[in-house]
């Protein structure tokens, strides 16, 4: 890849799946992803792998046992490895993630809503 810029308002015009994050770049072995999300994700876990959230658009609610934190456009949140947690939105709200690449979307957990690696396309 060479050296270009993103622009993040193409990229989120893209697509319109909810919960299903697209890969945009790569550095020390992260990727980084845009992803939209309304209704909810499942719980799940990511034992070895930190989570960044940085909101750009929307609300995002990120669930972590009993707490809730809420991120309004221009906050971010580093979920720690081996915490479950779940993420919500009330209406649409697009983001930016950033993890290294051997993270599955919903960790161990399978459900409909779990979208692989490999299915995380680069747009």
């Amino acid at each position: 890849m060479g050296q270009t810029k993103i622009n993040l308002a193409d990229k989120f015009s893209l697509f319109n799946e909810h919960w299903t994050p697209k890969i945009i770049g790569e550095m020390n072995g992260q990727y980084v992803k845009v992803g939209k999300g309304q209704g909810e994700l499942i719980w799940h876990t990511h034992e070895d792998e930190d989570e960044f959230f940085l909101v750009l658009h929307g609300t995002l609610s990120i669930h972590i046992g009993d707490d809730i934190i809420h991120l309004s456009p221009g906050e971010c949140f580093i979920v720690p490895r081996g915490v479950p947690h779940k993420t919500s939105a009330q209406s649409e709200t697009h983001f930016l993630l950033v993890e290294p690449k051997a993270t599955q979307h919903t960790g161990q957990i399978q459900s409909d809503q779990t979208v692989d690696v490999e299915d995380q396309v680069w747009i």
